[in-house]
């Protein structure tokens, strides 16, 4: 195991340590509810572990080409059982929790029962990988009526103990899906898999376990593992109360760091009313001026094509608005129950009255895509992800464009204790967690739109908050939320003009990569849809939009 992991990197992998917060997280001394440790989820209580013993490692492939560790739960609270173990890359310091229960019910018809055997999914024996140990993949065999919502893992060919795994009642488990390969074994065709809830939203009961799949590619078996489900009729009662929210916001709030050279600033969505916005609607010459909050707005409905809000006519007007108001900025919360509300998202919207012009590389040349990218009204949101057992961050998401990717909180930047850092990229103000160059295309051509980040002026997203939306309490939404139509009018231009405008000069071969790069961006980073709202995102309602 030394020879094979230091060829790789000199001293300890980074698994080889645990995670923890730069500074002291907050003390809730809950007895019930919110960060108390436990999750009723109708007779099933749930705890989160995050004690391991580590089970076998494999010393290549995955992130970073580091390979993958697989971890068995220990010292679980008395009366729980294991659901299943535990996998996590090499490449970031061990920081995971996994899900044991405890049937609470004592009923004759008890929600957890012991698997009756287990069956040998894969044996690493005979496996050309870099390895510690041999190991071998279990998938409990369930009795009538329950169903596995784990897979274990041995380093021995011997059967793991029926008595410490558990199996779920079916009325207690949901469907689950699997992700893209996180690790794979060509030679055995053999696949490492993350699962999750097959539907996530904020009234969905999936829960995950934060098990794991192995998947030979001639055999799938993922619908052999569910996920657990929360039978409770208030399924909120875990979620953190609005001081409570307060708290969170005042430990993990980020801060959100803009381009040096960022010309389109944020505002507030009042300012931007203040100063001239104007509403427009289909066949109607004349727009209206929106009232400061919003109230002459129309609310509800869809997104239909029928209104849309516009700059300010007046050209000196107009390039103000454009600019924004870093000064009248304040962020918009949005708190949400998910993952059958074992978590609470806290969605952070920004807003910014214009997006700038998109920018491209095309290998050392840098190009301005003219009028492509840009829109008015422009919406961006993180949001940070909280476990609702121990009121810690799990994850942040950052949203870029028309996706966007969760960072685990092992791998955020911090700064001032527990608070992560955000960076707007120049004119499109997508979210990265990291400063530098993102390119969105083919970056191993050298071609792609230009996402540049880096530490100029600081947002302090702890100072500037408003809560707007509260499922589970009732918090009053402001008037402009409810409008569903465009912030933006669709655009105004041709694209392949102003395409032919900035690459004529480029060679033909470099000029026609760009061109099917650009063919093959979403709408949204063209700017050729006008905006909708955050009511108007998918995740409002549901999960993050990103690559699993």
């Amino acid at each position: 195991m030394g020879n094979c992991l230091h060829a790789k990197k000199k001293g300890p992998l980074p698994i080889e340590t645990s995670f923890s917060f730069p500074s002291p997280v907050p003390s809730w001394n809950s007895d019930e509810g919110f960060a108390s440790g436990l999750i009723d989820i109708g007779g099933l209580e749930l705890q989160q572990v995050s004690t391991f013993t580590k089970v076998w490692s494999v010393l290549q492939g995955g992130p970073d080409d580091l390979g993958f560790s697989f971890f068995r739960p220990t010292e679980l609270p008395t009366g729980f059982f294991i659901l299943g173990h535990y996998a996590q890359p090499n490449n970031k310091p061990l920081s995971g929790q996994i899900i044991v229960a405890r049937d609470a019910t004592g009923t004759t018809s008890p929600i957890l029962k012991a698997p009756l055997d287990f069956t040998l999914i894969w044996s690493s024996q005979n496996s050309n990988v870099k390895q510690s140990v041999s190991a071998y993949f279990w998938l409990p065999s369930p009795p009538e009526g329950y169903r596995s919502v784990g897979l274990a893992v041995t380093d021995m060919p011997e059967k793991p103990s029926v008595n410490e795994f558990r199996c779920v009642r079916n009325d207690f488990t949901e469907e689950c899906e699997a992700g893209s390969s996180i690790w794979n074994d060509d030679k055995d065709g053999i696949s490492l898999l993350p699962l999750r809830p097959l539907n996530r939203g904020v009234q969905a009961l999936g829960v995950p376990v934060s098990t794991f799949l192995v998947q030979k590619s001639s055999s799938p078996t993922v619908s052999a593992i569910a996920c657990l489900k929360n039978n409770r009729t208030d399924f909120t009662r875990w979620m953190p109360t609005l001081s409570q929210i307060q708290t969170l916001m005042q430990n993990f709030s980020p801060w959100i760091y803009l381009h040096p050279n960022e010309p389109y600033l944020p505002s507030s969505v009042n300012w931007f009313f203040k100063n001239g916005a104007l509403l427009y609607q289909k066949d109607n010459q004349v727009p209206i001026p929106i009232q400061t909050d919003g109230s002459n707005l129309p609310q509800g409905g869809s997104n239909d094509d029928s209104f849309w809000i516009d700059l300010p006519t007046d050209n000196s007007q107009m390039e103000m608005v454009k600019k924004g108001d870093i000064t009248s900025t304040e962020v918009y919360l949005h708190v949400k129950p998910m993952l059958g509300a074992t978590c609470t998202d806290i969605a952070i919207w920004v807003f910014y009255p214009f997006n700038g012009p998109a920018r491209a590389k095309v290998e050392f040349v840098n190009i301005s895509l003219g009028k492509i990218g840009e829109h008015v009204g422009d919406w961006e949101h993180v949001t940070l992800r909280i476990s609702n057992f121990t009121g810690e961050l799990l994850s942040m998401y950052f949203s870029e464009h028309s996706g966007g990717i969760w960072v685990d909180a092992s791998q955020l930047e911090f700064e001032g204790g527990n608070r992560p850092v955000a960076y707007s990229s120049l004119n499109g103000h997508a979210f990265y967690s990291k400063p530098g160059l993102v390119l969105q295309g083919d970056s191993k051509l050298g071609i792609g739109i230009r996402n540049d980040t880096a530490k100029g002026t600081r947002m302090d997203v702890g100072q500037r908050y408003k809560f707007v939306s509260v499922n589970y309490i009732g918090v009053a939404e402001p008037a402009w939320l409810n409008y569903v139509k465009k912030w933006g009018p669709k655009k105004s231009y041709d694209t392949t003009k102003e395409l032919e405008k900035v690459v004529r000069l480029l060679p033909k071969k470099l000029k026609d990569r760009l061109e099917k790069m650009i063919e093959s961006l979403p709408a949204e980073v063209l700017g050729e849809e006008g905006p909708t709202g955050p009511k108007g995102k998918s995740n409002w309602f549901n999960d993050e939009q990103y690559t699993f």
